[in-house]
């Protein structure tokens, strides 16, 4: 006896399109993060490319949307530069469009952090050395670059590189 599709109601399976476009209408994806929750649900490496080209000939899927949004919501959500360009890049982003979502939403970081660091720390100075490395600590593990955690917490902060791309 076949079994019903939960979502369908009838003894269908959904295709990958249809499913695709379900999981869009929940949120934005990217193109990586659809074909890898595709293949998860059993479809073929070729239906879901195909679903996915498709999504993006009419407009439903669009990487430099879900990379705006996501950049957007992140910097509101008090994150840094170098945090948000991580989960861009673990999306399958590549470094040219991180680029331009970047130039296209033009934030005030030092304002965001120094946002954060009120937050967290309210709005009380600092009483030595130790307690602002440890607001320069913790606006780093937020992803915000040295400079800009030098500039806000006037404490010396060690460049870590580049280890979050």
């Amino acid at each position: 006896m076949k079994q019903k599709d939960r979502r369908t109601g009838d003894g269908a399976t959904r295709s990958g399109y249809d499913r695709a476009l379900g999981l869009l209408a929940r949120r934005e994806h990217s193109a990586r993060e659809l074909k890898t929750k595709l293949a998860r649900r059993g479809h073929a490496d070729g239906e879901a490319g195909d679903a996915i080209e498709r999504l993006q000939q009419q407009g439903y899927q669009d990487d430099a949307r879900f990379a705006a949004s996501i950049a957007r919501q992140r910097s509101a959500q008090g994150y840094g530069p170098r945090r948000i360009r991580a989960e861009l890049k673990s999306h399958g982003l590549a470094e040219p469009a991180i680029r331009e979502v970047f130039i296209a939403l033009d934030a005030d970081w030092e304002a965001i952090a120094a946002a954060q660091l009120r937050r967290r720390y309210g709005t009380r100075a600092p009483s030595d050395r130790a307690e602002r490395a440890v607001r320069a600590g913790f606006l780093l593990r937020r992803g915000f670059d040295p400079a800009t955690v030098r500039a806000v917490t006037q404490a010396e902060v060690d460049d870590p590189g580049e280890e979050l791309d």
